[in-house]
C-alpha cells in the first residue's frame, strides 16, 4: 500500500500541476471614441467607442462623464484615442474613474486627460472642437453597450 501511495503522490502533483488553471498574462488595451461635452458649472458628456486588447478581447462601450467646477463651454471629440496600463482582463477596464481638467480652447483643438480607477490609469487624447474655458473635477464610467 506504501509503495502505491508513494507513486500517487507525485503523479497528482504533476497532473494538478498539469491542469492548474495559468498566471494571468498582462494585456495591453487601447480605445477609440467620441465624446460630447457640455458645461455651466456642472460638465456633462457623452460618447461610445470601442476598446481593443492584445490578448483579442474586444468591447463597443458607453462613455458618461460627470462633475462640476469653475466651467463653461461645449465641446465634441472625435477619432479620440485612449491607452490603458496593463491589465489581466478587458473586465478591470469598465466602472467609474476619477477624472480632473483643465482647459482652454476655441474652435480646433487637441485636448489630452489622465483618468485612474484604482490600479488602472487611462491615457485620453484628441482632437476636436468647440468652445471651453475652466477647471472641473469629476469622474469617468466606461460601460458595455
Amino acid at each position: 500500500m506504501k509503495r502505491h501511495l508513494a507513486f500517487a503522490l507525485p503523479l497528482v502533483a504533476l497532473l494538478s500541476g498539469l491542469f492548474a488553471p495559468a498566471a494571468h498574462a498582462a494585456t495591453d488595451c487601447t480605445m477609440k471614441f467620441s465624446l460630447t461635452s457640455w458645461s455651466i458649472f456642472y460638465k456633462a458628456s457623452r460618447g461610445s467607442g470601442a476598446i481593443t486588447c492584445s490578448n483579442g478581447q474586444t468591447a463597443n462601450v458607453r462613455l458618461e462623464g460627470k462633475g462640476g467646477g469653475l466651467t463653461a463651454g461645449r465641446s465634441k471629440v472625435r477619432d479620440g484615442f485612449g491607452k490603458f496600463s496593463e491589465v489581466a482582463d478587458i473586465s478591470e477596464l469598465f466602472g467609474t474613474y476619477v477624472s480632473g481638467g483643465a482647459s482652454a480652447g476655441a474652435g480646433k483643438s487637441a485636448e489630452s486627460q489622465i483618468v485612474t480607477k484604482g490600479e488602472v490609469s487611462l491615457a485620453l487624447a484628441g482632437n476636436g472642437t468647440g468652445v471651453e474655458l475652466g477647471v472641473s473635477f469629476g469622474k469617468f464610467t466606461i460601460s458595455r453597450k
